[in-house]
């Protein structure tokens, strides 16, 4: 549902329950808005559970450790001579 429809039951819900004073015989406008406010509520906890859990998940790989020195080669070409290059990359470690 999302927040904003949530937010949006909750609201709708407010006014039918609160503000709105209709008597439409069979139907009573005083339940109808408490139960859009309980179905906004409870749309508002599942959104908010499942974007905190989604948050929680992390996925590795692998391990990585700080010594880890990747090298790798690459040759350039300028003016029909080879250049020979090494770089080295080092990857981030664990946050300190």
């Amino acid at each position: 549902m999302g927040i904003g429809g949530s937010i949006f039951l909750i609201a709708l819900g407010a006014i039918l329950a609160f503000a709105v004073e209709a008597d439409l015989g069979w139907l009573n406008l005083a339940v109808v808005g408490w139960v859009l406010m309980l179905a906004g509520v409870a749309g508002l906890v599942a959104t908010l559970y499942f974007w905190s859990s989604r948050r929680r998940r992390t996925v590795v790989a692998a391990p990585v450790r700080e010594e880890h020195v990747v090298a790798d080669r690459m040759v350039p070409v300028q003016d029909d001579q080879v250049m020979r290059e090494y770089r080295e990359v080092r990857r981030p470690g664990r946050p300190v």
